[in-house]
């Protein structure tokens, strides 16, 4: 089980902010970290692994202490036994594959290696070298050396965002299998909304440094006041008006749509607003995505239509 308790000024695009979080992860649970950029999440992955240390605060691992302000304590990074799987795969170069994952290793042995290679599905690629590999192939490598290393801790940092959809789902069953085959307590940041409810236990969702939601990515995502019939997220690329109406045009994965909103709700959004496009019934809302959602205001939901871009 992991306590952490982390405290820490940070910097972001709106200004200054305090990281302040609180959280537990279970044994052999995974939890994410859900949010938008500049929130803190990698900060958080980087104290546990002991490459930033925070300003206040304790980090416990199955009651050992990595870090704790009061009492002096700081176990250096290497001794930390932390599995981190990073976006740009971070493998050596210089290395093969099966060198990579060798490295990573406690007790060096042949035997393992191979059997550590074949469970990710790339022992047939233990001789080539990681410029000669596919996006995919490369984050298996790095998924398999992250646990090579028998870690008490498994963090992923937004590992698959720059896969493509099908390449980044078959990783996901991947690390999820994994995971449970090691039995590894897991920490994953990421803002993909489809990607945490996949695979998360528990999600917190962080916004400025603070936890403002916590519980299961069904619980966190639609706590709200009304139950929609269809629901997406996506991030805003335009609004503009049509005669009396505004449209919005709206990333949703691989397609655009358009939603016809009302003045007042015109106002609301702007370009870059990461958003929840929902529809009860048959009157489609626009809604922002990390805001916190008000259950006493007034529901003013313009009557909308929405279709996809051609």
């Amino acid at each position: 089980m992991i306590e952490a308790h982390l405290e820490k000024d940070l910097f972001g695009a709106s200004g200054s902010f305090r990281l302040s979080v609180n959280f537990r992860v279970d044994d052999g649970q995974c939890v994410t970290f859900y949010g938008p950029s500049g929130a803190g999440k990698t900060t958080i992955l980087r104290m546990l692994a002991g490459l930033e240390t925070p300003q206040e605060g304790f980090i416990r691992v199955n009651g050992e202490s990595w870090f704790d302000a009061k009492k002096r304590v700081l176990l250096p990074s290497h001794k930390r036994r932390v599995g981190f799987m990073f976006q740009s795969y971070a493998l050596f170069p210089n290395m093969t594959v099966g060198g990579n994952v060798a490295y990573a290793m406690q007790k060096k042995s042949s035997a393992k290696l191979e059997d550590l290679l074949g469970l990710a599905g790339i022992l047939e690629l233990k001789d080539r070298y990681p410029s000669t590999l596919s996006g995919g192939q490369q984050q298996r490598v790095a998924l398999i050396r992250a646990v090579a290393s028998e870690p008490k801790l498994l963090l992923l940092d937004e590992p698959l965002s720059a896969l493509d959809i099908p390449t980044r789902l078959e990783l996901q069953d991947e690390i999820l299998r994994i995971h449970r085959l090691f039995g590894i307590e897991t920490i994953l940041v990421s803002h993909d909304k489809q990607e945490v409810f996949r695979m998360a236990d528990r999600v917190l969702s962080i916004k400025e440094g603070r936890i403002h939601a916590e519980g299961s990515p069904r619980g966190v995502f639609f706590k709200r006041r009304f139950s929609p019939k269809f629901a997406v997220t996506g991030r805003v690329l335009a609004i503009e008006r049509a005669d009396i109406v505004f449209r919005a045009f709206v990333a949703t994965g691989t397609e655009i749509l358009q939603v016809i909103l009302g003045e007042r709700d015109a106002k609301r959004f702007k370009p870059g607003d990461e958003v929840l496009v929902a529809s009860k019934a048959f009157n489609p809302m626009l809604l922002p995505l990390f805001e916190p959602f008000d259950t006493q205001a007034p529901q003013h939901a313009s009557p909308v239509t929405i279709g996809y871009v051609d």
